[in-house]
């Protein structure tokens, strides 16, 4: 179980989540939010809540968020829901994360297309700058954690960095990636090689007239 995240003891988290309310900002959003359900069906709105608290979370603490029993309590008690039904949905989506992180949650596809693509060598990347899976760097800054597929299979391998997608991924190119996060810097999100979105690693090999306008095919087909 070396990959288990720590959960700080209960009587901690009450005591400092046990208060957790919306900020006005949020209130706003969260209002705005429940809105878009007809009434009786605010339970469809348990998903967005529960990312709105996450971040909110995440700017208290300056970290990526994460939900602390008493949080999901909060939003459970906002929709009318038992919070179970609330608990539920946080544990099935791994977008949530039920454990304090980092700064950075780095997030390493290990699913086949990126394992045989070279994923190893991210992990290896991410454990010579001193990352552990599942744990926290002593600074704070970065969680690492293995996660199944991330769904960027043709861009393989890559990482998902809180809302960032990295792809194209070798070493070095993760190991860039990492450096200039701990010097507080935004790196390029999406491939590091170049590509434009999935586009085969050489360029477009089909309909090239479209890379560069809306070119109309049908009289060349005819």
């Amino acid at each position: 179980m070396a990959e288990t995240p720590h959960i700080p003891p209960e009587a901690e988290t009450r005591a400092r989540w046990g208060d957790f309310a919306w900020t006005p900002e949020n209130a706003a959003k969260a209002a705005e939010i429940v809105g878009r359900y007809p009434p009786g069906r605010q339970q469809s709105a348990s998903l967005p809540f529960l990312d709105l608290a996450q971040r909110q979370v995440g700017a208290e603490t300056h970290t990526q968020g994460w939900l602390p029993v008493p949080v999901i309590e909060f939003v459970a008690r906002e929709l009318g829901m038992p919070y179970m039904r609330v608990y539920e949905v946080a544990t099935f989506y791994t977008m949530f994360n039920l454990a304090p992180v980092g700064k950075y949650h780095v997030q390493v596809c290990g699913t086949t297309p990126c394992m045989l693509a070279g994923s190893d060598d991210v992990f290896s990347a991410c454990k010579n700058a001193g990352l552990m899976k599942g744990k926290t760097t002593p600074d704070g800054l970065f969680t690492l954690t293995e996660v199944e597929c991330l769904g960027t299979c043709a861009n393989a391998p890559m990482v998902q960095i809180n809302d960032d997608n990295f792809e194209d991924l070798d070493y070095d190119r993760t190991t860039a990636i990492l450096q200039a996060l701990a010097r507080g810097e935004a790196p390029k999100t999406g491939s590091q090689t170049g590509r434009q979105t999935s586009c085969p690693a050489g360029g477009p090999t089909s309909l090239t007239a479209m890379v560069g306008e809306n070119h109309d095919y049908r009289g060349e087909w005819a």
